[in-house]
């Protein structure tokens, strides 16, 4: 089985910044579609980015882009999300996900297998 481990989450003022990482009990994580989902208190869980292969393929949310950037670490092993420009409504559990194979670009959670326990990140207006 693939683990993940999401830390950096946290409290931030409105128009601040985060940055999330994954750890993936994997040595090379490029094989994988990986991806960071979010879900607010009594809202659903929907998908804010994925990435295959580096950065040679990503998808964002349209809710996130130009705010976020998703992205793997150079240890090849760890999954990143870069959070800029943070607002209230940014403020969920952020899980990290992982699937075997190509990503079908179409953000839903039913791809993946592999889910990390979560991160808090809460913002302030």
């Amino acid at each position: 089985q693939v683990q993940l481990v999401e830390s950096g989450g946290g409290s931030v003022q409105a128009g601040g910044s985060l940055r999330l990482s994954c750890a993936a009990s994997e040595y090379d994580i490029r094989a994988y579609c990986m991806a960071w989902f979010r879900q607010a208190p009594g809202k659903e869980r929907e998908g804010v980015a994925e990435v295959f292969g580096n950065i040679v393929s990503t998808y964002y949310a349209d809710s996130v882009k130009g705010r976020f950037t998703i992205s793997q670490d150079n240890d090849k092993n760890t999954l990143i999300l870069q959070m800029n420009n943070l607002s209230a409504g940014d403020t969920a559990i952020y899980y990290c996900a992982a699937a075997r194979g190509r990503c079908y670009w179409d953000l839903r959670a039913t791809h993946f297998t592999y889910w990390g326990q979560g991160t808090q990140v809460t913002v302030s207006a």
